[in-house]
């Protein structure tokens, strides 16, 4: 099926909208944020709650509120999620997946996480006995082995507390099988797995990259990926 542009899409798109994923907050973006201003684009990184996918969904919504549009939405790992449902804002020119997860009508992160082994990440996440998770020492390695010890260090002492159940949150009405998507895929993703998202981008007919990094690919890389983001927002731009 051929993808459709919204209206949107025939003027320029000036805004990224990045979207961060669990464990984490917004800040998860700060190496990728200066490179996409100095291209003189306008950049915002929403604050999750992750507390439930569908607040989540409507935290999005409300940043997507305050543009006037053509914008481009990037989401990693859980963000991918969000992004999925969100995208369908029409304001939404593209979806750019960065070690993200893309679920298809009513799948959820858990079902796709579920349809291949286990990675070494979900081992080592322990909850607080209220429906919330932390990763341990040992598992912000899985998240960013190529990271320093002091970069990781920082990850474990500012992550975001997660709630389980976002994971079980099911997509109704997936964007990317309308709306053009990139995939952006860490060579060695021990939290979600390379081989599930080089299968997301080949059911999205979507645009990938490979890129030899963990799956914090955003701070490992953040060159790579703003030019990833700025390589999709050309790539509209050349199909106008």
């Amino acid at each position: 099926m051929k993808k459709s542009k919204d209206i949107h899409t025939l003027e320029k798109i000036k805004t990224i909208i990045l979207v961060h994923g669990a464990l984490s907050d917004a800040s998860i973006w700060s190496g990728v944020i200066p490179l996409l201003e100095s291209k003189g684009f306008r950049v915002v990184a929403v604050q999750l709650a992750l507390t439930s996918l569908a607040e989540d969904i409507a935290i999005t919504e409300r940043a997507l509120a305050l543009e006037a549009g053509p914008v481009l939405l990037a989401g990693h790992w859980y963000g991918g999620v969000v992004i999925t449902e969100a995208g369908n804002n029409p304001k939404v020119a593209g979806l750019v997946y960065v070690a993200a997860l893309a679920p298809d009508r009513n799948e959820s992160a858990v079902s796709l996480l579920d349809a291949f082994p286990p990675t070494h990440l979900f081992r080592d996440l322990t909850s607080d006995g209220h429906g919330f998770l932390k990763v341990t020492p040992r598992g912000v390695i899985d998240l960013a082995h190529d990271l320093s010890e002091s970069q990781r260090n920082l990850l474990l002492a500012t992550q975001h507390p997660t709630a389980e159940a976002i994971f079980s949150g099911k997509v109704t009405n997936p964007a990317w099988r309308k709306k053009p998507s990139w995939f952006l895929i860490p060579s060695d993703d021990r939290a979600i797995g390379t081989d599930l998202q080089k299968r997301e981008a080949e059911k999205a007919n979507a645009t990938a990259l490979t890129v030899n990094s963990s799956h914090l690919v955003l701070v490992s890389h953040p060159d790579k990926v703003a030019a990833f983001i700025e390589q999709a927002v050309t790539s509209l731009a050349d199909e106008q």
